[in-house]
């Protein structure tokens, strides 16, 4: 094809779409007649619950589908007209058939062939009628890895923050840090998208709140495609929420209740006729949960009776009340354009009560015990609006997708404080921190199709950020009547980035070997206005500018040797940009031994990264090693110093980071009993650089191994009942300043259908042993400090699920309902974001 042919491709598609978009209109629908039929074997037996898929040619609008009885007869409705018919059935092989239906009766007796072993069989959604069958957890695509929690028991009736406990090459510290690979800059994305739900700053509390019970998959996207955006060393992590393919009105309630206390009450509604589908997913519950942190810190060179060591413990319970809703549809203008709106609402309301003690011990002075009581509470309120209009030009998969994305939080946080020395009132704080947020997101993606196995995607993205803190510290001593201002600490900041990016891909295949070449651009503008109590103006008043400019290139490589058997080599080039509290200079003071500094000089991170992995899935086993390497220029380190006896904690650009390693997935149905789900990602690291934004340089060196291990084992014990044990384990991790121990963590999940198919029971306790505990040592030039941090002890929780409505009322027999296929029974309502 050459250059003048594609443009008059690109020329006439978009004169079309423009018709289309202007004169679109719904078709008249044709009286239908009533059809019958059979399913048979080849030994003409008949095959019962077999499902019979007839496709319209002309217009999808017009397909349907229904299910054989347990004697493998069939009837429903159809417009005349020529139809491709495809039947399926557990165990047997797919045919496909070609009819014209043209008046009303039987069409006969359709045949399909048994299959000589079953494998791969997955959850097919076929119009109103869902068939189960056994699924695969786990699944290697080009440029992403999808991972489908609905076997997950362990994480029943929890939060998206327990599901990403159990992703392969993803692991969650216990202060909600999440990781892929050792590194902690990953890019949380919602239906392809950023989210409201998630925050300003992708916190713990937000990963509480959205419920595991409405997420459909995972996608675990390492090295992202030029389609994505390129923000995130680490990759990306993909929420796709529930939506509902079947008709009519279907639903779903779930709730829970566990200790440490909690409670959940979910619902998926959705009704789906013609043109139309509706949905409403909604929430809440109440969560306890209890952090403890400790910290024993030696200090060496004492002069003058200074101090030698100080034993601090932080204690906090704390307990939150989420809820949220969300409700949108989907309208199909003609079939092959549709639009859709949504909106989302959360809540996150918690109290919490902590108790930090310290003990002070001097060279020539007696000890002194201080204790900070400290009572806060927050307040978070996040709004998304989203609409968007999907087209296709034709049926060879040329559309356009274009879509806005309007965001907004803001979040009261509120803590007084109490120190009391020696049994003695000494000081009294109040502080106040409040964020806003507000987000516009813009898309447009393109797909061209040229010949059968290539394919050009283009796209365009705008994205504008506006975060505003506003931040009150008071403190009251003894000795005074009122309280004043900290100064450093009493700040208000604006924070407002845009960047515009736009990106173009091709997709091909010669033979057996694929590709994908893309390359991004991405223009960035970052305004910092930042001002305090300080009297001078030089440290009161701030206004910081900074632009970015950067080609991102990614290409991706597939060899396929046989049918899922293949290799895999790809490279993306990424940007770690700071979060904006990373960069405000004074953002925290909860605790004044322990303080949280920003970095206003904070740049950008770059990684460039490489994978070279295989794949293969062979009768009941799949297995899939990836070796990788990432190379960070100015990576980000946190830099913990001490200054006059107070830590203080920094994020700060030091030279090179390089991680190595093996990331092997595998999944194992060693029997039609007991499965296997495992990860293991061996890698090394090597950091160099050296910081001299302290009175004395500071070196931050290291190199080493370390480990990271997941193996999930699920026991079926009948049709209708599952078990699972989960272990998980962390190796050590050593540079020159910071010192990580190992940490292990064994979890337990039930799960029992009950109600024929309509309903499941789940059991789970999370960390058995209670051993989920962080512990590390921090070296400094004039101290050693040994920390401890656990962010929620041992829990468990009883979940009961309720299904309603499942498409047009036909029964699913109850050989399918197979617990482990899949945990959650089918339970797919909801809708997109």
């Amino acid at each position: 094809m050459n250059q003048t042919e594609i443009i008059s491709i690109f020329t006439k598609k978009t004169l079309g779409l423009t018709f289309v978009l202007s004169a679109a209109a719904l078709a008249f629908a044709q009286d239908k007649v009533g059809i019958s039929g059979t399913v048979v074997d080849k030994s003409n037996q008949p095959v019962p619950y077999a499902s019979v898929t007839f496709s319209n040619k002309q217009s999808k609008l017009l397909s349907d589908a229904t299910l054989t009885d347990e004697k493998g007869n069939y009837k429903l409705d159809l417009t005349p007209g020529n139809y491709d018919i495809v039947i399926e059935a557990i165990d047997y092989k797919k045919s496909v058939i070609n009819k014209q239906i043209t008046a009303a009766g039987s069409i006969g007796a359709l045949s399909i062939e048994p299959e000589e072993a079953s494998t791969n069989m997955k959850t097919q959604d076929i119009q109103g009628v869902v068939i189960t069958a056994t699924a695969k957890p786990y699944k290697v695509e080009l440029d992403k890895r999808t991972y489908d929690p609905s076997q997950d028991i362990v994480s029943k009736g929890g939060s998206l923050q327990d599901v990403l406990s159990n992703v392969p090459s993803v692991s969650v510290d216990t202060d909600g840090t999440v990781s892929m690979r050792g590194s902690s800059n990953v890019r949380f994305l919602i239906n392809g998208k950023p989210s409201a739900l998630l925050g300003i700053d992708d916190g713990a509390n937000a990963l509480q709140s959205i419920p595991a019970d409405q997420i459909e998959r995972i996608e675990v996207i390492t090295n992202p495609s030029s389609k994505f955006e390129a923000s995130g060393t680490a990759g990306i992590l993909n929420i796709i929420l529930k939506k509902s393919k079947k008709t009519g009105f279907n639903g779903s309630v779930i709730g829970t209740l566990g200790y440490l206390p909690q409670t959940n009450l979910n619902t998926n509604l959705s009704w789906r006729k013609g043109n139309l589908t509706w949905f409403l997913n909604g929430g809440g519950g109440y969560r306890e949960s209890k952090n403890t942190n400790r910290n024993n810190a030696t200090f060496f060179n004492v002069e003058n009776g200074g101090r030698t060591q100080t034993d601090q413990e932080s204690i906090t319970k704390n307990k939150n009340n989420n809820y949220n809703v969300s409700s949108g549809l989907v309208y199909d203008i003609s079939d092959k354009t549709s639009v859709n709106a949504s909106g989302t609402v959360r809540t996150f309301e918690s109290d919490n009560v902590g108790n930090i003690t310290y003990d002070y011990r001097f060279l020539n002075a007696p000890s002194l015990f201080t204790e900070r009581m400290n009572t806060g509470s927050n307040n978070n309120l996040a709004f998304q609006g989203d609409f968007g209009l999907d087209h296709k030009f034709d049926d060879k998969g040329q559309n356009i997708s274009l879509s806005v994305s309007l965001q907004s939080n803001r979040s009261y946080n509120d803590t007084n404080v109490n120190q009391v020395t020696n049994n003695i009132f000494e000081l009294q704080n109040s502080i106040n921190q409040n964020t806003r947020n507000k987000t516009l997101v813009g898309k447009a993606d393109y797909e061209l199709p040229i010949g059968e196995n290539s394919k050009i995607e283009a796209g365009y993205r705008i994205d504008i950020n506006n975060n505003n803190y506003d931040n009150d510290v008071l403190e009251r001593y003894s000795s005074d009547v009122d309280f004043h201002y900290l100064n450093n600490f009493t700040y208000n900041a604006n924070y407002r980035e845009m960047f515009n990016a736009g990106y173009v891909q091709f997709k091909s295949k010669i033979g057996k070997l694929g590709y994908q070449v893309g390359l991004r651009n991405e223009y960035s503008n970052v305004d910092i206005q930042y001002s305090n109590l300080n009297p001078d103006p030089e440290d009161r008043n701030i206004d910081n500018k900074k632009s970015y400019n950067n080609l991102f290139p990614t290409v991706f490589l597939s060899y396929e040797i046989a049918k899922d058997n293949q290799f895999l080599v790809n490279y993306s080039r990424r940007i770690d940009r700071p979060r904006s509290f990373f960069l405000i200079p004074n953002p925290s003071y909860s605790d004044n031994q322990n303080i949280f500094e920003g970095n206003i000089d904070l740049n950008p991170s770059y990684v460039d990264s490489y994978e070279f992995g295989y794949s293969i899935s062979k009768g009941k086993f799949t297995i899939n090693p990836t070796i990788y390497f990432r190379h960070t220029t100015d990576d980000v380190k946190m830099l913990v110093y001490s200054d006059q006896g107070v830590f203080k904690t920094k994020p700060i650009n030091l030279g090179t980071d390089d991680r190595y390693g093996l990331d092997l997935n595998f999944n194992w149905d060693a029997t039609k009993w007991l499965k296997f789900l495992g990860n293991v990602d061996l890698f090394g690291y090597k950091t160099n650089g050296t910081y001299n934004g302290l009175s004395e340089p500071f070196s931050f060196e290291g190199s080493g191994f370390a480990t990271r291990a997941r193996l999930t084992s699920t026991f079926k014990v009948d049709k209708t009942f599952s078990f699972q044990i989960q272990g998980f384990y962390r190796g050590g991790q050593k540079t020159q300043s910071i010192d990580r121990k190992d940490m292990y963590a064994l979890n337990f999940g039930a799960s029992k259908t009950i109600w024929k198919g309509d309903g499941t029971l789940s059991f789970n306790i999370q960390d058995i042993f209670n051993t989920r505990a962080m512990e590390s040592t921090a070296y400094g030039s004039n101290f050693v400090r040994d920390s401890y941090m656990q962010w929620q002890p041992r829990q468990f929780a009883l979940s009961l699920t309720y299904r309603f409505k499942q498409g047009e009322k036909i029964e699913q027999p109850k050989r399918k309902k197979d617990i482990n296929s899949n945990a959650t029974g089918d339970d797919q309502q909801g809708g997109p974001m």
